[in-house]
């Protein structure tokens, strides 16, 4: 797993998705749901980065890119990681 810079948030795969992915594919929004065969409110979810990207998600996105899951799976796991580590931190902060 790559190193996290002090200080900065780590990317959510949804942010990576709406601001690089989607723009490039020039697809609208409606039909990457259904090449990802996912509901428009999950892609909406993920995109709005309110939900996370679960590895069956992170292959259909790797398959939809053709750059494989990894990539995904490994932004996934270090946004969910980060969000782990800040709320043990607050956690043992209100203790």
């Amino acid at each position: 797993m790559s190193k996290i810079k002090m200080g900065l948030k780590p990317m959510h795969p949804g942010e990576l998705l709406r601001e690089e992915v989607l723009p490039a594919l020039k697809r609208d929004k409606s039909e990457i749901a259904r090449l990802l065969s996912v509901s428009r409110q999950t892609l909406y979810d993920i995109l709005g980065e309110r939900q996370p990207v679960t590895p069956p998600m992170a292959l259909r996105l790797g398959k939809l890119c053709g750059n494989g899951p990894h990539l995904w799976a490994e932004i996934g796991e270090i946004v969910s990681a980060e969000l782990a580590a800040a709320a043990t931190s607050v956690a043992g902060w209100l203790r």
